[in-house]
């Protein structure tokens, strides 16, 4: 967020800008995003598609962030703008490609029926939310005030909360009852659901600090500080790219793939017999 010097003129950030930081966490993201990249054509995983366009909206966000840098004191506001826009928009689209894999999950596993929000519906629905959050932010720039921004934020928690609510109920659910696939260990589905709890918990931390860094104000302590943004949100969600690269979920869109044929194939059989 931006504020204003004793003069009234526009100061773009409450601190110098760190120059490494930046040109660091840039590096790491792009990097991340590069492999990401690679294994998703690789495997044909397209549905992470919204996480790798994230990816690379965190790498130009902190490139934003170094330009910042590299003009200080005298801060313009393109790459302001730049840095501000896509570190607000990325978590969103990470969040795309987690509510996809956990529809994917729920089908790998044959528990549809356990789900409180049919399968079809729920990429349609947090989807719809994550483009309503990230409309709002996008237009929370400098010019339209912090209150779109902070709203965007809320709606971001509500859809985000809802959906690891949704995960949780499944989950639970499938423990009392279930499913001939949950029990299969040729299915590893539970080390799938924890890389989505532990990437879901990083972007509510990450929403939550963002929204109360923009309630504190320009004059905040969060605002002051620049290291709280690494700690905060850079260092989080390239921890949510970490997760995604030690448990791809490629494997579920493989597994979904060879159950599908199995079915497939069993229905042809009995069909000739």
């Amino acid at each position: 967020m931006s504020g204003s010097d004793a003069t009234g003129g526009w100061i773009a950030y409450q601190y110098n800008p760190s120059m490494p930081a930046a040109v660091i966490f840039a590096a790491f993201f792009m990097i991340g995003t590069f492999l990401h990249t690679f294994r998703m054509i690789q495997t044909r995983t397209w549905f992470l598609i919204p996480l790798v366009i994230g990816g690379y909206f965190e790498a130009v966000g902190y490139i934003g962030r170094a330009m910042s840098a590299s003009q200080t004191p005298d801060w313009t506001l393109g790459p302001y703008i730049m840095q501000s826009t896509l570190l607000l928009v990325a978590p969103a689209l990470f969040a795309a490609s987690i509510y996809m894999e956990l529809g994917r999950i729920i089908s790998l596993v044959k528990a549809e029926k356990l789900a409180i929000i049919r399968v079809n519906w729920m990429t349609k629905i947090f989807v719809a939310g994550d483009v309503l959050r990230a409309g709002i932010m996008v237009n929370g720039s400098p010019t339209m005030g912090q209150n779109l921004i902070v709203g965007g934020l809320f709606v971001q928690i509500a859809f985000f909360g809802f959906f690891v609510v949704s995960a949780l109920v499944f989950q639970i659910r499938i423990a009392s009852r279930p499913t001939d696939e949950a029990r299969n260990d040729l299915i590893p589905w539970r080390k799938h659901m924890f890389a989505l709890y532990s990437s879901s918990v990083l972007i509510l931390i990450r929403s939550v600090f963002r929204v109360v860094e923009y309630l504190e104000g320009s004059d905040g302590y969060l605002l002051q500080h620049e290291v709280f943004i690494y700690l905060f949100d850079g260092l989080l969600m390239l921890s949510v790219l970490v997760i995604f690269v030690v448990i791809h979920p490629s494997e579920v869109k493989r597994l979904l793939g060879r159950a599908g044929a199995s079915t497939l194939k069993g229905v042809e059989m009995s069909m000739s017999v």
